[in-house]
């Protein structure tokens, strides 16, 4: 027998609270820092190095891979992907 369950989910008390929009955006540049820090360290490159490619500070990478650092623009992420060997690809999908 299956329980029917009662209340919401955690998206619905998020967005009761008025924080769905925060926690996504910080679980997707989670995402994003995550997967150019591994990126990085495949292809054997530092910040030092992805900093110069970028004609930037090393603090500047730093914030790019700083996960809870939401405020970074999408031409810096593209950007430091493309430094990297990559592209970012994002998507609009419905809720």
């Amino acid at each position: 027998m299956i329980k029917k369950r009662h209340g919401s989910n955690f998206d619905d008390f998020l967005r009761e609270e008025g924080l769905l929009e925060v926690v996504e955006a910080a679980a997707l540049k989670k995402v994003i820092a995550v997967a150019l820090a591994k990126t990085m360290k495949r292809k054997h490159v530092s910040v030092a190095a992805l900093a110069k490619k970028l004609g930037t500070s090393r603090a500047a990478v730093n914030r790019v891979l700083d996960e809870q650092n939401t405020s970074i623009t999408l031409h810096t992420l593209t950007k430091a992907a493309s430094a990297v060997g990559c592209r970012l690809k994002l998507e609009i999908v419905a809720a």
